[in-house]
């Protein structure tokens, strides 16, 4: 059994450090590094018995450093995280809850989803492929998983006719 875990109290040394350390690993919003902080916290201060409050401050004081450093970029994470998921296939409406989601504001969201030039038929594509749907399955499969696949796709974000014309279009004219 692993011995049991020391908290030490959160200095702004050690909550830098451990912003720089979260953010060496992964690209983040200010939103979401806030949420990281206040959870480390959080943890630290109901393992010694502090009030949480008292530290906002300086979590505040912490994520506007990373801010104004570079490290952290809302409109950059928005920019990548938005290609990334259009190249794994994700719809405009899924991108902009997982985008919510993450912390990026709204102002950001629209601009960014605007300025994206990819078309959701060519997400859609990807996202079949990728699922296996219509023309990409099995064709003894094919016809009694249509509605499935329609509705996989719809639940994805796509509109019907856009996951309609995905399932029911062959294999040559999708790759075309």
């Amino acid at each position: 059994m692993p011995a049991e875990r020391r908290y030490k109290i959160p200095t702004e040394d050690r909550l830098t450090r451990s912003a720089v350390h979260y953010l060496e690993r992964y690209a983040s919003t200010e939103a979401n590094l806030r949420r990281v902080l206040e959870r480390k916290v959080s943890r630290a201060c109901h393992a010694l018995d502090l009030p949480p409050d008292e530290y906002r401050d300086l979590i505040e004081t912490i994520v506007a450093k990373c801010v104004r450093n570079g490290m952290v970029n809302d409109r950059g994470f928005a920019e990548m995280k938005l290609a990334s998921l259009r190249r794994k296939g994700q719809s405009k409406k899924k991108i902009e809850a997982q985008l919510r989601a993450k912390g990026v504001p709204v102002h950001i969201i629209e601009v960014v989803v605007a300025e994206d030039t990819s078309e959701d038929r060519t997400a859609a594509i990807a996202y079949a492929k990728r699922r296996r749907f219509g023309p990409f399955r099995d064709q003894a499969k094919r016809d009694d998983r249509r509605l499935k696949d329609i509705a996989a796709m719809c639940r994805a974000g796509f509109d019907y006719e856009t996951a309609r014309h995905i399932i029911d279009a062959d294999l040559d004219v999708l790759c075309a």
